[in-house]
């Protein structure tokens, strides 16, 4: 079972980047779909980008998409979320998730496995 722990959080002026990461100790991660989430305070948890089990396929949220870059390394059992042009919209708590099927969606219930999180606060 994959175990996921994001890192890389932190505090940002707007305009700025971030490299979040969330790696997994276990010896299954490149049988994973992975994805991040986030949440911010007092709103559901929303999908922001996903990736497939080999790295070739990705799918971005609208509110991301050009700002944002997932990637994984699954030699490293390492995922990247690198944040650009950091918006105070994107502050939130990120969340790295995996699933087994296949499938690049955004639904949250689709993804078993969750991260504890990690806080992005943009600096207006």
């Amino acid at each position: 079972q994959v175990q996921l722990v994001e890192s890389g959080g932190g505090l940002v002026q707007a305009g700025g980047s971030l490299r979040l990461s969330c790696a997994d100790s276990g010896r299954t991660f490149s049988n994973y779909a992975l994805a991040w989430f986030r949440q911010a305070p007092g709103k559901e948890r929303e999908f922001v980008a996903a990736i497939n089990r080999s790295g070739s396929r990705t799918n971005y949220a609208d509110s991301v998409k050009g700002r944002f870059t997932i990637s994984r390394d699954n030699a490293k059992n390492t995922m990247y979320l690198q944040m650009n042009s950091l918006k105070p919209e994107d502050m939130a708590v990120y969340y790295c998730a995996a699933r087994m099927i296949y499938g690049l969606g955004p639904g949250a219930e689709n993804y078993p496995y969750w991260g504890q999180g990690t806080q992005v606060t943009v600096s207006s």
